[in-house]
């Protein structure tokens, strides 16, 4: 979209907007009710109070058309585009993005998190679909629902793409992935736990040894058709070289697509923040259902509860035992996990859930 451009969908096309906004969901798609505490559930409801929006704006074909050519280059910030677009739009998208914001802890000073997509076939938008699927048709998360032009609900597959364009809304994953990490650190320093930054008490004057990650292969990213790329991390846990419990949180940018193999050369554990020779690690992916603040927390409370001060204790099933089980109604978080890494450790390994296999390699970085 150019500079200093500005997309206005067309009086008639908000006040419909205003309109569906206040009826209650179709009975075809029960949106989630602000009642319903979960993260996932909260999220849902934000974004499919805006899909309705949208989907009753698209009555205008001039407007449906430059808003299908604002989102035509891939992954666009949608508050924008409903800001630019101004009235009902400009404000259902902001309601959108602070209930979003609220549900996944992360503070107001994140901005937009708001993001479209066009997805399935080409042509016209034929529908306006939130990014996450339908768990009530029989817990298999087979369906999808969008909205088309008069509001009305189409039930879509959550696995194969339409043949119709589908203009997909949902969280801006990187971002919130940027701002939910950051909510992390701080909550982990707030309880005195480490988090990726060097300890005093482990001298690096003549460098220090490191496990990299020379490849990783995923059969399941648990990323669909209408989410995009995946956005993965892994949680390193272990001992502190300070003899308290750490985690450090290493981000993945480069790990999109299943059934590819990526070759980064990344460190993933750095030994100098840790005490003894043994961590274990905790691949995640990030989605609507992750409430940062609760994930550090979360984290906190399983390495306070099972390390004190012993030498290596597995850290994976208590991580994932005190994730709430709200957060496993969308696409699973929890990717894979490698127990027992060592600092000796040159191998190629299949993760526990036998989703992953990495190659890693022992490496002493040297002091320049």
């Amino acid at each position: 979209m150019p500079a200093g451009s500005r997309l206005r969908a067309p009086a008639a096309a908000t006040t419909v907007a205003l309109l569906v906004l206040a009826v209650s969901p179709l009975a075809a798609h029960a949106a989630p009710t602000s009642t319903d505490s979960s993260t996932g559930s909260q999220v849902a409801a934000a974004e499919d109070s805006l899909a309705r929006a949208l989907a009753a704006s698209l009555r205008d074909r001039h407007w449906a058309g430059r808003l299908r050519s604002a989102v035509a280059g891939g992954q666009h910030d949608l508050l924008a585009v409903t800001g630019q677009a101004g009235g009902a739009l400009a404000e259902a998208g902001r309601a959108a993005n602070q209930a979003i914001l609220t549900a996944k802890g992360l503070p107001a000073s994140t901005g937009s998190v708001l993001a479209a997509r066009l997805a399935g076939g080409s042509g016209p938008i034929a529908y306006v679909a939130p990014d996450i699927p339908d768990d009530s048709a029989g817990g298999s998360a087979a369906l999808l629902t969008g909205y088309g032009p008069g509001v009305t609900a189409h039930r879509l597959s959550a696995r194969t793409a339409p043949r119709e364009a589908v203009l997909v809304i949902g969280v801006s994953e990187d971002k919130a992935l940027q701002a939910g990490l950051a909510v992390v650190h701080a909550e982990l320093a707030r309880r005195r736990i480490g988090n990726g930054t060097p300890q005093a008490a482990a001298p690096r004057a003549a460098g220090f040894w490191t496990t990299r990650l020379m490849s990783v292969r995923l059969n399941d990213d648990e990323e669909p058709w209408f989410k995009g790329d995946a956005e993965i991390y892994t949680i390193v846990t272990g001992v502190g070289s300070d003899g308290s419990p750490r985690a450090d949180i290493v981000q993945m940018p480069y790990l999109d697509n299943d059934g590819t193999t990526y070759t980064p050369g990344q460190i993933l554990v750095d030994w100098s923040h840790f005490k003894y020779s043994a961590v274990d690690a905790v691949m995640m992916e990030e989605d609507d259902g992750t409430n940062y603040r609760a994930l550090a927390q979360a984290i906190a409370t399983a390495l306070l509860t099972v390390l004190n001060g012993v030498q290596y204790a597995p850290m994976v099933n208590a991580i994932l035992a005190a994730i709430p089980d709200s957060w496993w109604t969308d696409d699973p978080d929890y990717v894979d996990s490698w127990y027992l890494l060592t600092k000796q450790s040159n191998e190629i390994r299949v993760g526990a859930r036998n989703n992953g296999t990495a190659t890693f390699a022992r490496y002493f970085v040297t002091a320049v």
